[in-house]
């Protein structure tokens, strides 16, 4: 099953959610409970996750309820992007870097966005069975020489190793890193807190998006959630031009660029 399936399939439940299932005048954490409790979606999230649906529902509440910025998005919105990563089987807890929900505004109203992390990437890619290694990091100052003389990081790398045999490895230094989003990336031009307090979580999951893109093997389910990620007239899932991100968080990639490989 799709993930494009699993996800309309859950949308479809929340629609048919009734309002009464709520208590009157519902904060908006309890509307989302009722959502998740709904008997529809309870299956839905049975039957992609199975024994994990309870432990899913309940981070998703615990997300929900330690963001004060998300919870300003429609309960139910949050809810469709949430089970995008269910579908992925991937978790949403921000500590984990998996996958996010992203609230952003969109003309001035708050809506949530579902985001891959890179070690959701790195996720999805050894699921396919195609790989044998598969990597990404910080490069400290030295290590191109071979050995890391301080705690400075110089660049990014990522590396894969098909089980055929077949190796790419990716470097950009943080230089072309920071020309790069500061063309693409409208989250780093406009100065938000995902680049400036997540940088380097950001700077990887671009190199090693980038470096799968090119020569990676994709699966269906992967190039699904990329397509998740990515709505039309967005570039890669980044906000349009008149939308505000407005959260701390990790945010979507920006457009391929040709890589230099590290020698």
């Amino acid at each position: 099953m799709t993930t494009t399936t699993n996800t309309n399939g859950v949308i479809a439940a929340a629609a048919q959610t009734k309002p009464q299932e709520a208590p009157a005048k519902a904060t908006p954490a309890q509307m989302l409970n009722s959502l998740l409790n709904n008997g529809a979606i309870q299956q839905t999230l049975k039957s992609t996750l199975d024994k994990n649906a309870g432990a899913f529902a309940a981070s998703v509440m615990n997300l929900f309820n330690n963001d004060t910025l998300l919870q300003q998005c429609e309960p139910r919105a949050v809810l469709a992007e949430a089970l995008k990563a269910a579908a992925l089987k991937l978790p949403v807890e921000k500590q984990l870097g998996f996958a996010y929900i992203i609230p952003y505004k969109d003309h001035g109203v708050p809506k949530p966005q579902f985001q891959l992390g890179y070690k959701g990437y790195i996720q999805l890619a050894m699921r396919t069975g195609e790989y044998r290694y598969i990597n990404a990091g910080k490069v400290y100052e030295g290590e191109l020489k071979g050995e890391r003389v301080s705690d400075k990081i110089i660049g990014y790398f990522a590396y894969i190793e098909t089980l055929n045999g077949f190796s790419k490895t990716y470097y950009w230094s943080r230089e072309k890193l920071t020309e790069h989003v500061k063309k693409y990336s409208k989250a780093f031009q406009k100065g938000s807190a995902i680049w400036r307090d997540n940088f380097d979580e950001m700077a990887i999951k671009t190199v090693l998006r980038n470096l799968l893109s090119h020569y990676g093997i994709m699966s269906i389910e992967m190039s699904n959630a990329l397509s998740d990620e990515a709505a039309p007239g967005k570039l890669l899932g980044e906000p349009t031009d008149d939308s505000e991100i407005i959260v701390n968080s990790d945010s979507p990639d920006e457009p391929e660029e040709n890589s230099a490989e590290m020698q």
